[in-house]
């Protein structure tokens, strides 16, 4: 590719960086502090120049990029001396070991036009790419709940504990395969080598879905175990990292028999998976970002995310397992409070109910009547109706509109932009009397971003409407309803397409453009579609050369940006990877 890159820590993963960077032609100075590595990378690769002096890399015009895999306390000031510096930067998780410097890093990158990926090597495992594929079309069905194992008797740290040392893989798979950022954390850890040194830490994450994971690592475990479980009302899927098939399906389900959940067991499926070496998918990925002017998939923000996650879950720990809300400035929040300010930033009319411990985001209107009931919580920018009854503990997404008449109740969640028309009716218990409490028997309901529910149109719970479906007034749902479909009658079937900008699509063979906005959408071999995107490098940007314009469906488009710096240091050889 004739690109030049150096390796920035020679030690416990550097090595693994500097053979793959190597093997795809790339691998240019190898850099550690530690002189005596140098005898052994001149035998495995003789025509590699190693140095000691990491400002003499920052020097040398003829180096475009740096992948570092030094202890997590420098990333920072190392990568931020290689931006100021012009290069393209490759750090090993963590990002940074404080929110605020990974926002410089971000920032700087942004500034300077520099490619800046983060060391999330799972989001490039075949396997996991695989079971975000099985999330994304369906087949577990609704996920309810994540967790993940990342245990061994391995490499103990002493300059970061086991949460900042393992944990940020597990993150990063899990907000990739949810598509959604945690609203609550909360973590304990425990002690028992070196004081203020976790060794165990077990991590709880709640979603404004509704959705829960937890995350439990330990490096004082008497085996090796990688294991991420998905659970769906479908199926459940294994990720298993160590283990000879890497993900198994299991079509396990639950039946309600006389009003008793009944698990009914069945044999696991193994899905093939193509096992190509992450980490190399990984250094190509980089190396590509670089040649074409496009953002990685694992860039500084979602390095960011992963880093807010973190942050939270040490908070939390450190306050005695208290629970931590999750954003920028985020806080402790150890007992539930009402978050109605003195002087609201939203718009209540006077003949509304507010209850307890409920949150309504900046800019939104609430009209005539209506009531929002405890534990409920609504995002930025929305406006309800008059005689609308949002509750308890629903939530409701940003920029969603509900108009009049329309009761939005326990077990219902709502994504952002999600519009309800005229009374529209959410049940939430599947065979209601009168005479019989059925309350423990209430089953979810989620409309996906930016759904459209007609007038008068009645949504039988247990379902997922998705992201800009399309529910005709006075359709009955009685199943789940794919993206972007168009649904109508009793019971709803679908009649066609709607493009995300509201207008009904046709399809030519198993292609179709809107001739409203000119998104462009494809058909799958499951009786669903998706939209293609086209994204275009910032004209701006002095990265590479921009290429050919680039078509791509995973959400993650190319432009990037410019930040600060720190005096130059040397490096040590110790790596940062588990």
């Amino acid at each position: 590719m004739g690109l030049k890159v150096v390796i920035v820590g020679a030690g416990y993963w550097g090595k693994n960086l500097a053979r793959n960077f190597y093997e795809l032609g790339a691998l240019n100075v190898i850099c550690d502090t530690n002189n005596l590595l140098e005898e052994t990378y001149k035998q495995k690769y003789p025509d590699i120049h190693f140095t000691t002096s990491y400002p003499d890399v920052l020097g040398d015009k003829t180096v475009e990029a740096v992948a570092i895999a030094t202890p997590a306390a420098t990333h920072f000031i190392l990568a931020m001396e290689a931006l100021r510096a012009g290069k393209h930067v490759f750090v090993e998780k963590p990002l940074a070991l404080k929110v605020e410097e990974g926002e410089q890093l971000v920032s700087f990158a942004r500034e300077q036009s520099r490619i800046l990926m983060v060391g999330h090597i799972l989001q490039y495992h075949n396997a996991v790419l695989k079971l975000k594929e099985l999330v994304d079309n369906g087949e577990l069905g609704k996920v309810q709940y994540l967790c993940s194992n990342r245990l061994s008797i391995g490499k103990i740290r002493t300059e970061e504990n086991i949460l900042w040392s393992f944990a940020p893989h597990d993150i990063s798979v899990i907000l990739m395969l949810l598509n959604e950022e945690p609203e609550e954390i909360y973590a304990t850890g425990g002690e028992y080598l070196q004081r203020q040194v976790a060794d165990v830490t077990l991590t709880t994450m709640d979603f404004p879905s509704g959705v829960k994971a937890h995350i439990f690592v330990s490096w004082l475990h008497p085996f090796k175990e990688q294991k991420l479980v998905v659970i769906g009302d479908k199926k459940m899927a294994v990720f298993d990292d160590v283990g000879q098939d890497k993900l198994l399906l299991y079509p396990h389900k639950v039946q309600w028999l006389q009003r008793t959940p009944v698990a009914s067991k069945a044999e696991a499926e193994i899905v093939p998976v193509d096992m190509a070496e992450p980490l190399k998918v990984e250094c190509q990925h980089f190396l590509e970002c670089i040649g074409n002017g496009c953002k990685p998939k694992t860039d500084g923000d979602e390095g960011l995310r992963v880093l807010r996650v973190l942050e939270a879950s040490q908070r939390s720990i450190n306050e005695n397992n208290g629970r931590v809300s999750v954003g920028r400035g985020t806080k402790l929040e150890p007992h539930p409070i009402s978050v109605q300010p003195p002087a609201p930033s939203y718009f209540a009319h006077e003949s509304c109910y507010i209850g307890e411990d409920v949150e309504i985001g900046s800019g939104t209107k609430i009209w005539h009547f209506s009531h929002i009931l405890t534990g409920s919580r609504i995002g930025k920018n929305c406006n309800i109706g008059q005689n609308v009854v949002i509750g308890p503990d629903v939530t409701v997404g940003n920029g969603c509109k509900i108009q009049n008449n329309v009761p939005v109740y326990k077990g219902v969640t709502l994504e952002d932009e999600v519009f309800c028309g005229p009374s529209v009716v959410f049940t939430n218990v599947y065979n209601p009397r009168a005479h019989i409490r059925r309350m423990d028997e209430l089953r979810p309901t989620l409309a996906r971003k930016g759904a459209t529910l007609g007038a008068n149109c009645t949504i039988v719970c247990g379902h997922t409407i998705g992201s800009y479906a399309f529910i005709g007034a006075g359709a009955v749902v009685t199943n789940d309803v794919p993206d972007f479909a168009l649904m109508v009658g009793n019971p709803a079937r679908r009649k066609g397409w709607m493009c995300a900008c509201g207008i009904q699509i046709s399809f030519a063979k198993d292609e179709a453009v809107c001739q409203a906005c000119g998104r462009k959408y494809k058909k799958l071999k499951t009786e669903k579609i998706r939209e293609v995107r086209k994204e275009y490098v910032d004209e701006s940007t002095t990265v590479g050369s921009k290429g050919p314009v680039q078509e791509h469906t995973n959400g993650n488009p190319g432009c990037f940006g410019r930040s600060v710096g720190q005096p130059a240091i040397h490096i040590g050889s110790k790596g940062s990877r588990p």
